[in-house]
C-alpha cells in the first residue's frame, strides 16, 4: 500500500454499541491484512478495539499493541497480540504510536478517539508528519463532527487546505485505498504566514 506499512487506529472499547460497529472493526482488520498492514493501536481488548485486532490476527495479520500501566488490568488488556508494549502513561502512549505508524484512522469512539484525532491531525497541519489521516464514519457516526469542523472552516477558524488533511469514508476498503492516494494540500503555512487570500 505504497509508502504505508503500520497503520495507527483509534477506536473506542466500549461494549454498550451496535453490532454494525463491531463488525465495521472486523471489516477494517480484515481490509488491513488484505493490503499487508501492520496494526498499531492501544492495546485493547474490548469493544471495536478487541474486535479490530481479533480480527487482523485471524486473518493472519501482526498487531502491535501500545498500553500505559493505568489499563494493564484482566479486564482490558489484550493477551494474544503479536507484540505488546506497555508504558507509564497515555501521553508516552500517543507518542509511541505516532512514532510507529505510516497513516492513521479514526473508527468511532468517545472522549479518547476524539483526542487522538484531533492531536494527529493537528501534527500534521503545523508539519509534524506528513502521514494521511482518515476517518471511518460507519453508521454517519461522524457526520455532526464534521459539521462542526466545516462550521469552523466557514467561520474562519480553519484554512480550507487543513479541511484537505482529513480524508473520510464510510467503507473500509475506500478509505484505504484514498490514504494511499493522499497528497499533501499546498499552502498548509499559510496560517502562519499570514498570506490573504487572493
Amino acid at each position: 500500500m505504497g509508502n504505508i506499512q503500520n497503520i495507527c487506529i483509534y477506536c473506542g472499547s466500549s461494549d454498550q454499541i451496535k453490532a454494525e460497529y463491531l463488525q465495521a472493526a472486523v471489516e477494517m482488520g480484515a481490509a488491513l491484512v488484505e493490503r499487508d498492514l501492520r496494526l498499531i493501536y492501544g492495546g485493547g481488548s474490548t469493544g471495536m478495539m478487541g474486535a479490530l485486532a481479533d480480527a487482523v490476527l485471524a486473518n493472519g495479520g501482526e498487531v502491535i499493541g501500545i498500553i500505559p500501566t493505568i489499563f494493564e488490568t484482566p479486564e482490558l488488556l489484550h493477551t494474544g497480540l503479536t507484540e505488546l508494549i506497555v508504558v507509564d502513561d497515555i501521553n508516552t502512549r500517543k507518542t509511541r504510536m505516532a512514532e510507529m505508524a505510516d497513516a492513521f484512522v479514526a473508527l468511532p469512539g468517545g472522549f479518547g478517539t476524539f483526542d487522538e484525532l484531533f492531536e494527529i491531525l493537528t501534527w500534521s497541519q503545523i508539519g509534524l508528519h506528513r502521514s494521511p489521516v482518515g476517518i471511518l464514519n460507519t453508521l454517519e457516526y461522524f457526520t455532526p463532527l464534521l459539521a462542526v469542523i466545516e462550521h469552523a472552516r466557514q467561520e474562519g477558524f480553519i484554512y480550507n487546505e487543513h479541511i484537505e488533511l482529513l480524508i473520510t469514508e464510510s467503507d473500509s476498503q475506500a478509505l484505504l485505498t484514498r490514504m494511499e492516494a493522499f497528497e499533501r494540500p499546498q499552502n498548509l503555512e499559510r496560517w502562519v504566514q499570514r498570506h490573504k487570500e487572493h
